[in-house]
């Protein structure tokens, strides 16, 4: 029998599907259980049978199921302007190069962050976060990379701070300053990864604004020798590093990402074997974004197989931005994912949950259902876990706790 304090609060009657790994059901599902939180832990999860009849603060959910937080890990939430007619363009048989020489693109996004205010980029990513909110999510990147120079990559990392302090959500904040070169060094890319490497990155990282650095390594962002200087650059601060990565060619970015033994390697669609062989033996999160995949049409998919076959954990992410994956619902990520990539409900749950928290280094602490972690965990008005991604356009939540307290 569990002893209970008055500082306890109960989670009773429920279907847990922990997601912890080590239990042998499939999503590690415990029926007929309680969760038993304290001082925003999870203190035990015990037999419904074992809570006493007067026990206090109690919340009887009659048989709901119970999952950990979401946990988006790749997001690009805060930009200012739309890319809407864009896309719109794109669909009327105008040309990427065509629009770019209008002033679109990436860089119309930059133009338009740069112009806009904090308050402003702070009330537009509000409204974006609160749909992530509202499927479930407790914890969620956001990287920045649409400043470009130290001022506005600064802007945008503090409006990511202010989201986490403003709303019952965890926010892992990415430095991708070398996500695109800036047009006032369109001939001179080498110089602005110096501007990187040596002003921006030293100076944020030395006012805490950022865990970790992201580096766009493709043939359209930065070579690999540029990307390399970033990581050792990170790597001296003592910086975790993540990239974007085999996106759309093979350059050989995971294996640089899994030697710098990188959080994760983002895209991958174009990873290879030795690819996949180098995340196995780093340990780094293979992240796959079948938004961008689905809204830019693309036909070469990551190659689940092998990196399930390498037991390589596989993360599932929004990739949320303005350019190639405006989709702020993850239900709907997870299901793109099953249809389109491959996977299993089972594995596309665990990819937004405990291997989520992998890749943003939260693996010890987030992401399951389990004695220790943090309560961050949602009530669904479902039986199963299968039914957020088969349909996700009807959002169950009932529930969603945030460090042991309800907030939705």
């Amino acid at each position: 029998m569990t002893k209970l304090t008055a500082e306890d609060r109960i989670w009773r009657n429920a279907r847990l599907a922990t997601l912890d790994p080590s239990r042998p059901q499939a999503y590690g599902l415990l029926e007929q259980h309680a969760l038993i939180v304290r001082n925003g832990r999870i203190r035990a999860m015990v037999p419904d049978a074992d809570i006493p009849a007067n026990a206090r603060n109690v919340t009887d959910v009659k048989g709901r199921l119970i999952t950990p937080g979401l946990i988006d890990c790749h997001t690009h939430l805060i930009f200012g302007g739309s890319r809407a007619q864009e896309w719109e363009q794109r669909l009327n048989g105008v040309s990427y190069q065509e629009i770019s020489a209008q002033g679109g693109g990436i860089n119309s996004t930059v133009r338009a962050t740069r112009q806009s205010s904090a308050e402003v980029l702070t009330a537009l990513a509000q409204q974006r976060l609160e749909r992530l909110m509202r499927e479930g999510v407790t914890t969620l990147e956001i990287k920045s990379g649409y400043g470009l120079d130290l001022e506005n990559e600064e802007k945008m990392l503090q409006v990511a701070g202010a989201l986490a302090q403003t709303n019952p959500v965890e926010v892992s904040r990415t430095l991708l300053a070398a996500h695109a070169t800036p047009p006032e060094y369109k001939d001179n890319q080498d110089g602005y990864i110096s501007l990187v490497c040596e002003t921006i990155l030293p100076a944020l990282w030395k006012k805490g604004l950022f865990e970790a650095v992201d580096v766009f390594c493709e043939n359209v962002g930065f070579s690999p020798a540029q990307t390399e200087r970033v990581f050792r650059t990170a790597c001296d601060f003592g910086i975790p590093v993540k990239g974007h990565v085999e996106q759309l060619s093979s350059l050989g970015g995971a294996q640089l990402v899994s030697r710098y033994k990188g959080l994760s390697a983002d895209h991958i669609e174009y990873l290879s074997e030795e690819g996949v062989a180098a995340m196995r033996n780093s340990g780094t999160v293979a992240v796959l974004l079948p938004g961008a995949f689905y809204f830019l049409n693309e036909t070469r998919k990551p190659p689940v197989d092998l990196l399930r076959q390498q037991q390589v954990p596989m993360a599932v992410a929004t990739d949320f931005n303005p350019g190639t994956s405006p989709f702020t619902s993850l239900h709907l990520s997870m299901n793109m994912a099953c249809v389109k990539f491959g996977l299993t409900p089972e594995e596309a749950w665990a990819g937004v949950t405990r291997h989520a928290a992998q890749a943003l280094g939260r693996e010890k602490s987030h992401g399951q259902l389990a004695v220790g972690f943090v309560a961050d965990f949602v009530v669904w008005d479902a039986e199963h876990p299968v039914e957020m991604v088969y349909e996700p356009m009807r959002n169950p939540l009932w529930q969603r706790i945030f460090r042991g307290e309800v907030t939705a």
